[in-house]
């Protein structure tokens, strides 16, 4: 390299070389003519230095571009710089040593002009592939970087555009890897230097000129690392300074040297050269490019690297890497972040989520808040970028179950992402998953506002409202609303479906027979024309074999859900509400097969262990189903304890159906608030309130989300259920008490303590928990049937009737109610109503389900 002795230099080459190193090429060809006129042997020199200048300054005007048209502006562009640079060669550019740069630039020259052989070949007559490394000048480190980044470029030209043999092949792409990684290692070199020299230069102007000792030791980053963007061109003279001084070139090398690793199949050699490249000090002009190498680092690490073959940074190396023939004295290595208190990740989630969390806020420092039009390609540039972190973010964090650090993300990036549709529907989604279901859907509102002809943020709000906030007409009216967005014809309707879905959710929960015969019909007629436009949905089919499960056309349903399961087999819902028809027709132990063999494929699915414990029981079972319940418990456990316990919540696909069913005892409308329909019954809340008061003194709310301390609430009602039919009381009270510490306010253990009180005939009392659990929740049906039942029993009929209608009106397809209700008019004397009530039970009875139709919780996949 051209390493003169600059003791012995004049002060015009001192200047010269200074301004080299700045890149002001136009003052290096005025003080080229200088040159020449003190010294006519400086003649090789002045013709070398021109010939550099004039292809710097055509480089900095003229962007690299692989096209025929291109390659022909610069032959005639360079023609000039080309001539310069051959009188250079010969032997008096060996003499004035300055041979080996020009051979470099010479190739660097023929590359722009597309002549990627001559430029081969000139890199074999400047013997780049044997120069020992030593010190260097700023500009020389520049040079030697970008031939090193020209050759691995054209070698990959050359491997793409002629066919060779696989030794070849393999032997090229050796070499072209070398190149880039050399590349990559002197070019982060040549930019830390120059930010020292830069930094340096206020107080020293001579240090440009100087040699540089690059075997420094390990260097803490200055404050001023941060201070110059250089993602925003518009941001300012400092900005297009940093974009000039790494050049097109460099910039290629230092993102091309892993990627070609990854091309030829390299894989844990690329993640290697990522850290590398990171691990190195941080420059002004590295900024932007240090974003996409930790963003592309990360997403490498979570699409290519399984568990298995991941391997932590640097285990068991100083972190430098070695160098492919290289020496051991490194002088041609990047400087690293000292290793002291310097954090190093452990495993590959942590790694992803660090990678990921500092491209982050890379990305957010260079958002631009301004709204004005002449920032709106910065903006829309630096929107990008965060909107693929964020992106990648997501896919990470929702597969670690660390929700709650995305949303935190999200929240953060709100203040810069004014009007930005992407960003405000992955919080919403966020949001969700994080079960914030409130805030979701205010979010989501937002989203619509944003997108005003986008059907799929009313979808999300419609499922939030049916799902979990329970404002089924909410709901519907935002599936109207994607219904008026759809664009007709373009795909198959999902809004139609979420319409039927909303006017099902209404007739169930209506108490009105006319309202809800309404409903009825209007879910019916939205399914069907949901099945009529996508034919291929099995969801459509499911809902509508359930809508004529609930209007009692058992042999329609079981037409719709056979199909639904041609359509996906291994849909769980669809195999529960099949097992649920099976039954209603009668036949529980082809039900019982259905559900083993969906248990199969679903192991841990406690809506379908629920069913099987019922069915169990159904066939007189008891002990059998013993079994299936404290294996439901053991289920929980595994499905919940460890998010309860703030660990990393399992996921599996098997675990795809962890809402429990409503059992019979449990369904009905259920709401686990209390529900004051009257002055009356606020009066029975305060009662029943004040029987729970001894649980009270001992209860604490248990940690973590609502629902899964629920779900073993009915667990272990279930488990009560099974051990009174095995004549066991007292471990059904056991049973009881162990809900009680969850909850003792549950109207569902109200009720399931008066059965208890049944079983031992304490009728008084057992009138009492009945009258706890209608008084906490009146639209509870079993509870009301069997606070008839007791009435009947204590001598008080008219009380009785009055329950028993009012729990048919809930529930008019109910036979025990209608059976018991017959009994209570035969007392009363009115045998004609006794014998309909009669006949209506004897009617239902024979195609009522084991388990209620609505006991199967909503589904949208």
């Amino acid at each position: 390299m051209a390493n003169r002795n600059m003791r012995n230099t004049t002060k015009v080459e001192a200047l010269i070389e200074s301004c080299r190193s700045e890149g002001k090429w136009q003052r290096v060809i005025e003080l080229t003519d200088e040159l020449k006129t003190g010294s006519p042997h400086n003649e090789c020199l002045a013709n070398f230095l021109v010939g550099e200048a004039r292809l710097e300054n055509y480089l900095e005007e003229n962007a690299l571009v692989a096209a025929d048209s291109t390659f022909g502006r610069a032959k005639s562009g360079l023609g000039e710089a080309r001539r310069y640079l051959n009188l250079a060669l010969g032997e008096s550019g060996q003499k004035a040593g300055i041979a080996l740069d020009a051979y470099l630039l010479l190739a660097k020259l023929c590359f722009a002009c597309g002549e990627y052989e001559q430029s081969l070949e000139n890199f074999v007559k400047a013997e780049l592939n044997t120069l020992a490394e030593k010190e260097l000048t700023l500009r020389s480190l520049k040079i030697l970087a970008e031939s090193y980044a020209i050759k691995g470029l054209c070698l990959e030209q050359q491997t793409s555009s002629k066919p060779s043999s696989k030794f070849k092949k393999a032997e090229k792409d050796t070499e072209m890897i070398s190149c880039f990684e050399r590349a990559s290692d002197l070019g982060l070199l040549y930019l830390q230097e120059y930010d020292i020299v830069s930094g340096n230069s206020s107080s020293n102007n001579s240090t440009a000129g100087s040699t540089l000792n690059v075997n420094a030791s390990s260097v803490q980053p200055s404050s001023s690392s941060f201070a110059i963007s250089s993602t925003i061109p518009a941001s300012g003279p400092s900005g297009l300074e940093v974009n000039r001084r790494m050049g097109a070139i460099l910039e290629t090398a230092l993102q091309r040297a892993p990627i070609v690793l990854i091309k030829t199949e390299k894989l844990q050699e690329a993640v290697e050269r990522y850290r590398i490249m990171l691990n190195a000090i941080e420059t002004r002009a590295t900024q932007s490019l240090r974003l996409t190498l930790a963003r592309q680092l990360a997403e490498v690490l979570l699409r290519g690297v399984s568990g298995t073959i991941y391997a932590p940074p640097f285990a068991g190396k100083s972190g430098g890497g070695t160098l492919r023939g290289g020496s051991s004295k490194k002088l041609w290595k990047p400087r690293k972040y000292a290793a002291r208190q310097q954090f190093n990740p452990r495993n590959q989630q942590e790694e992803v989520i660090l990678l990921l969390l500092i491209a982050e806020a890379l990305a957010v420092r260079d958002t631009v808040l301004s709204q004005s039009p002449e920032f709106k390609q910065a903006r829309q540039h630096a929107m990008g970028n965060v909107t693929a972190v964020y992106d990648l973010l997501t896919l990470a964090t929702v597969r670690w179950g660390l929700v709650q650090l995305l949303n935190e993300s999200f929240e953060k990036a709100l203040k810069f992402s004014f009007g930005e549709q992407h960003v405000w529907r992955q919080y919403g989604l966020s949001l969700m998953a994080a079960e914030k279901h409130s805030q979701a859907l205010r979010v989501l509102q937002e989203s619509m506002k944003l997108t005003p002809s986008d059907p799929l943020p009313c979808l999300l709000a419609s499922r939030l409202c049916y799902e979990s906030l329970e404002t089924v007409k909410q709901g519907l009216d935002y599936a109207h609303q994607a219904l008026k967005r759809e664009v007709k014809g373009l795909r198959p309707s999902r809004s139609q479906l979420f319409v039927g879905i909303g006017h099902q959710q209404l007739a169930i929960q209506s108490n009105l027979k006319s309202e809800r015969d309404a409903c009825h019909k209007l879910a019916l007629e939205a399914l069907e024309r949901a099945v009529q436009q996508d034919g291929n949905d099995h969801l459509a089919e499911y809902y509508l074999s359930l809508q004529y499960a609930l209007l009692g056309q058992l042999t329609e349903a079981l037409a719709h859900i056979r199909f639904a399961l041609a359509l996906r087999m291994e849909h769980a819902p669809c195999l529960h509400l099949f097992a649920l028809l099976l039954t209603a027709s009668r036949r529980p132990r082809e039900a019982l097969g259905v559900v083993d063999d969906a248990l199969h494929e679903f192991p841990d699915n406690l809506q379908l262990l629920h069913v099987k414990a019922h069915l169990q029981l159904h066939l007189e079972d008891a002990e059998t189903a013993l079994a299936t319940v404290q294996h439901m418990l053991a289920v929980w456990r595994d499905v919940y304890e460890a998010q309860l316990a703030g660990e990393e919540e399992k996921h599996s696909d098997t675990k795809s159906g962890v809402h429990l069913a409503h059992s019979s005892q449990m369904s009905d409308k259920d709401s686990n608030s209390v529900y004051a329909a009257s002055l009356a019954a606020v009066s029975r809340v305060e009662q029943a309130l004040s029987e729970a008061a001894s649980s009270l003194s001992s209860f604490t709310q248990r940690p973590g989300p609502r629902r899964p301390w629920m779900l073993q609430i009915e667990i272990w009602l279930l488990l009560a259920d099974v051990y009174m039919r095995i004549d066991q009381p007292n471990e059904a009270l056991n049973c009881i008490h162990e809900a009680s510490q969850i909850y003792p306010l549950s109207h569902q253990i109200m009720f399931m303590r008066g059965q208890i009180h049944v079983y031992l005939e304490q009728w008084l009392d057992a009138k009492q928990c009945f009258l706890n659990a209608v008084a906490a929740n009146p639209n509870h049906i079993e509870a009301l049937r069997a606070l008839g039942e007791t009435h009947l029993i204590l001598g008080e009929p008219r009380l009785a009737e009055k329950m028993l209608k009012d729990a048919a009106k809930l529930d008019p397809s109910c036979p025990k109610i209608w059976f018991a209700l017959g009994k209570v008019m035969e007392i009363l004397g009115d045998f004609h109503a006794s014998a309909d009530c009669f006949a209506t039970s004897l009617q239902l009875e024979p195609s009522c389900p084991v388990l209620p139709f609505t006991s199967i919780p909503l589904v949208f996949e």
